[in-house]
């Protein structure tokens, strides 16, 4: 009986033990939780930007008109200077004995010609009364001629005398902001040609000029005439000038000059446009961007930039069907629109993407999609 016990309870153990061992099959995986946005259709602008660099509304180079010796710098360099303002005087004396001997020359043949007018006023009548020559008033008649003559040009070297006696002082002959002086005090200027002394801005407004690609314009203007026979160019496409640590000037510009050729160089349009700049944060010589709407996409589809994956230049995004099923197609991408991006092939209104999560997901996979929390629009 004993041995009939314990043969039992040996067959009853491996049962147990192999019944303890056999776990309970897992359930099955709840599908991955991602984060989809809609499709977005709306009207957006086209943007075009064009790298180019700022430019004075006027600049002005003031240079030394006579020789001398450089008396005095009267200016701070790099501010602005007020229309008619004293910048430099060269030294005047030279010119002050110039003017005193031309007045004095001027005075002699006045003096000339006084007489020799007189001389004719007396002889005319002796000439009647023959007490003189005919030679003799003729002489004098010819002699005030010449006098006259004489005067009249001794009275033009006085002028110019006092012109270059007015080129010693040298004033801004516009307001605006001044550069650094090309020739300091004691120097000779003017020797040969007329010196540079320095340059003189006009920057509110200020001037962006930049280069439009040949092609670029071709299609720009086709499409501009295409907008103004429907009704929707506007007169004056406001301009925004980006700086170079991508700032935006606070105010909007308007397009000044279009070169009337193409340069044959570069195969670029030259544009001009004007930007108010009362800051004074644009200088000449920066670089910058304009960024204008060069065209309008009607019902433009939007997605997140974030849905949008790309491999060696192929973009693709992620659908999730009405039956929470997950494609990949592929797509073809147009401009960006703040943190949105234009699709122009592959997507259709009302399709949903995945926005967050999509190393969760593969094709055919089913999700369980929540809707993206709403954010500011560009």
């Amino acid at each position: 009986m004993k041995r009939k016990l314990i043969l039992l309870l040996f067959g009853v153990i491996p049962v147990l033990i192999a019944a303890c061992g056999k776990e309970a099959p897992p359930p099955p995986a709840a599908p991955p939780e991602v984060v989809v946005a809609p499709v977005v259709q709306r009207d957006v602008p086209v943007m075009m930007e064009l790298v180019g660099q700022a430019a004075g509304s006027q600049d002005v180079d003031v240079r030394a008109r006579v020789e001398g010796f450089l008396e005095t710098v009267a200016f701070t360099e790099g501010t602005l200077v007020k229309q008619g303002q004293l910048l430099y005087k060269i030294d005047p004396k030279p010119f002050e004995a110039a003017v005193a001997n031309a007045k004095a020359n001027l005075a002699t043949w006045q003096a000339r010609y006084e007489k020799a007018t007189n001389d004719v006023k007396r002889y005319t009548p002796l000439v009647a009364q023959q007490a003189v020559s005919q030679m003799e008033l003729d002489n004098a008649v010819s002699a005030k001629d010449a006098a006259s003559a004489q005067v009249d040009a001794a009275r033009a070297a006085l002028d110019n005398a006092q012109i270059n006696l007015g080129y010693t002082t040298i004033n801004a002959p516009i307001g605006g902001l001044v550069g650094t002086t090309k020739v300091k005090t004691g120097n000779l200027v003017g020797r040969g040609e007329n010196t540079l002394l320095v340059t003189i801005s006009v920057i509110d407004p200020i001037f962006f000029r930049a280069g439009l690609a040949e092609v670029e314009y071709l299609r720009l203007n086709r499409r501009m005439q295409e907008r103004q026979a429907a009704g929707e160019l506007r007169e004056k496409t406001p301009i925004e000038l980006i700086l170079a640590d991508g700032t935006t000037l606070p105010h909007k510009g308007y397009l000044d000059v279009v070169e009337r050729s193409i340069d044959p160089t570069t195969g670029t349009l030259a544009m001009q446009v004007k930007f108010p700049n009362p800051e004074m944060l644009v200088r000449p010589g920066q670089y910058g961007r304009a960024r204008f709407e060069s065209d309008l996409k009607r019902g433009a589809l939007l997605v997140p930039q974030r849905a949008v994956q790309e491999l060696q230049s192929i973009y693709s995004v992620a659908v999730v069907g009405a039956d929470n099923k997950v494609a990949f197609r592929n797509v073809k991408v147009g401009p960006r629109e703040g943190s949105l991006w234009v699709i122009t092939e592959g997507l259709n209104p009302g399709d949903r993407v995945v926005v967050e999560g999509l190393q969760k997901v593969r094709e055919g996979a089913v999700v369980s999609p929540k809707p993206m929390p709403a954010e500011g629009g560009r």
